[in-house]
């Protein structure tokens, strides 16, 4: 499924409700990482890593970081985490790029994950001291998003895309 860029990032929407019946297929699962990877990042540094949970185990023990019925429906739960040191710094201030890094890679994934005709709902409302913990992460390692993946169930909840009028938004200069 191809879509031209403008279309795909109007119609991609947050996801309440996912087919646990329906599998990930892995070539879709590997195109949607490997857009995630062709990601940029400040300097090229990539401080990134995308954890693919989908075994039983690993999706029951992630759930409760975020307990919501359709959170634990989807066959798969992709994790964006990112070593802060290994991200880039600016000198001046020591403002470190690895939100923006992950932003930009996460938004890579959903962007993808849509193009492919796969759900996702960009979740920061977990708790990242338990998921940190399930996932057996260092302490140099954050966790920035969460997205459940998968195809949206016929119940799906989604939320009418209300954006501002673009003259609001941009400011010639």
């Amino acid at each position: 499924m191809s879509m031209e860029f403008h279309e795909l990032a109007g119609t991609r929407k947050s996801v309440r409700g996912y087919d646990p019946s329906r599998p990930v297929p892995q070539a879709l699962l590997e195109r949607i990482l490997d857009a995630g990877r062709l990601a940029p990042s400040a300097k090229n540094l990539q401080p990134w890593k995308f954890l693919v949970v989908r075994s039983p185990e690993m999706l029951d023990a992630v759930h409760p970081c975020y307990p919501r019925d359709w959170f634990s429906q989807a066959p798969v739960i992709l994790v964006v985490k990112g070593d802060r040191n290994a991200a880039w710094a600016r000198a001046g201030d020591g403002w470190n790029s690895l939100e923006t890094d992950l932003a930009i890679a996460m938004d890579h994934l959903v962007l993808a994950a849509h193009a492919e005709g796969l759900a996702t709902c960009w979740v920061s409302a977990f708790d990242p001291a338990y998921l940190h913990k399930v996932l057996h992460l260092t302490p140099d390692e954050d966790i920035f998003a969460i997205t459940p993946l998968g195809y949206a169930s016929a119940e799906a909840e989604t939320r009418p895309k209300a954006r501002k009028p673009l003259d609001e938004v941009v400011e010639y200069l």
